[in-house]
């Protein structure tokens, strides 16, 4: 995959998360590397991280997605 196609996929993740009704969310970071979208931040709950995961995975064609968002309890 070409790194044109990675950052157009990296920034279209990025606006479904900046457009989303769930506050946490939205402070989400999606990072493009070779092949692969990396997520990080913190929610507050399993709930979120899981949703974060979702709301990208329509976009995320081809690369492998990496959730490493922490869950603050």
């Amino acid at each position: 995959m070409n790194l044109l196609r990675q950052a157009k996929i990296a920034t279209a993740a990025s606006k479904l998360l900046s457009s989303s009704s769930v506050r946490e969310l939205r402070q989400l970071r999606i990072d493009g590397e070779t092949n692969q979208l990396r997520l990080t931040g913190r929610v507050r709950s399993y709930y979120h991280k899981q949703l974060a995961q979702e709301t990208i995975r329509s976009v995320a064609i081809g690369m492998r997605m990496v959730n490493q968002v922490q869950v603050e309890t």
